[in-house]
């Protein structure tokens, strides 16, 4: 009986330390950390709004190719129908 309880006693000593140690080195986060935290939050806050940025001047420059394409296919049309009838009076 007095064996078992000292093998009792130094397992939750050993408990009890490890928990101590586990506590103490996990003691939460020092105002430095905080602040690169904050830090890297705006940075990417500063980042995801560059993106927005981004991808909108992509849109509009997507949306001025398609305008300048539908052109270039409305000129193509209109010179095969120019070529066209000037085969069919002879030039």
């Amino acid at each position: 009986m007095t064996r078992m309880k000292k093998i009792v006693n130094s397992a939750l000593t050993v408990a009890l330390v490890a928990g101590m140690i586990g506590v103490t080195g996990c003691g939460g986060v020092s105002e430095k950390e905080m602040a690169e935290l904050e830090s890297l939050r705006s940075e990417v806050k500063a980042l995801e709004r560059e993106v927005g940025s981004l991808k909108a001047e992509k849109a509009a420059i997507e949306k001025e190719i398609a305008e300048k394409n539908a052109k270039l296919d409305q000129c193509a049309k209109e010179k095969a129908e120019t070529k066209k009838n000037l085969e069919k009076i002879g030039m």
